[in-house]
């Protein structure tokens, strides 16, 4: 094998411990500070004291600058990111980049794609100062539903990480391309069926109900965290564009895994049986 080819795999390595971390950093934003940080003592109306009853007053929340100015702020990050996700994704961009990065334009647009993220996370500005839509630390709400939200999230993040797996981490971060076109075999997608490929190029966003419990089922939801479960529902609702062949084509490939997954526990069963559990230690 040629050093050439090899060399690609390094910048898809690095490409890809990137996106890992944005990842990892991607769970502490969207559910670790919005379940484990406590609002701000007081916070509700803004400008109110302590012992009056909550009013809001919306036309004046949206004059004070102290909670306009995040807010834009937010808007612009939230509109860099969305429009780095689609456009790279479109078919013109695709061509440009593959013409200039060849087999590692995947891995580009995972990483610009962490880029963008980073971007968010780090420049994101919490309104600190406005109104909570709802608040559940409050008694006698404080223990169980932060605790409901934590088992709800665990679960979305759970199954987000299952579908992924299913779905070739590998070639969805960049790697596989670039392993295939060390061996020469092409771009691993030639070797998918139709109906995979018509998949693919449908489902942008396989994990879309499970973002969407994310984005909503929190604890308290403030001014900030309201537009961005707002803004990225209508983006994943709007790029969502499954039809029943899709759905169809995802049962037949789950009744499979099923099936190997039954096969594999039922022969493991049979050996156990027969030899106990030293004889498959030894296989």
């Amino acid at each position: 094998m040629a050093l050439g080819p090899l060399l690609l795999l390094v910048p898809a390595l690095l490409s890809f411990l990137f996106t890992f971390g944005t990842c990892v950093e991607l769970i502490r934003f969207v559910s670790l500070r919005a379940l484990f940080v406590q609002p701000p003592a007081g916070a509700g109306a803004p400008h109110q004291r302590a012992d009056a009853a909550p009013s809001y007053e919306w036309r004046t929340v949206f004059r004070d600058p102290a909670i306009l100015h995040p807010l834009m702020m937010d808007v612009g990050l939230i509109v860099v990111f969305i429009l780095q996700h689609s456009l790279m994704a479109t078919e013109r961009v695709k061509r440009w980049t593959s013409s200039c990065f060849g087999v590692l334009q995947r891995s580009v647009y995972v990483f610009c794609t962490a880029l963008a993220l980073q971007l968010l996370m780090r420049c994101w500005q919490p309104v600190r100062d406005g109104p909570m839509l709802w608040n559940a630390h409050t008694e006698p709400w404080d223990t169980w539903i932060p605790l409901i939200c934590f088992i709800l999230h665990f679960i979305a993040w759970l199954v987000i990480f299952s579908i992924v797996l299913i779905f070739d981490y590998a070639e969805l971060m960049g790697i596989k391309q670039v392993y295939y076109h060390c061996l020469g075999m092409g771009d691993p997608l030639a070797v998918k069926s139709p109906r995979a490929v018509r998949l693919f190029s449908h489902l942008r966003h396989p994990v879309y109900l499970e973002f969407l419990l994310l984005l909503w089922g929190v604890p308290c939801l403030s001014l900030d965290r309201l537009l961005l479960a707002l803004l990225f529902t209508a983006y994943l609702t709007c790029a969502h564009s499954l039809d029943q062949r899709d759905y169809l084509y995802l049962r037949a490939q789950l009744d499979k895994k099923f099936q190997v997954f039954s096969r594999e526990e039922a022969a493991y069963g049979v050996l156990l049986a027969q030899n106990g559990p030293s004889a498959y230690k030894e296989n």
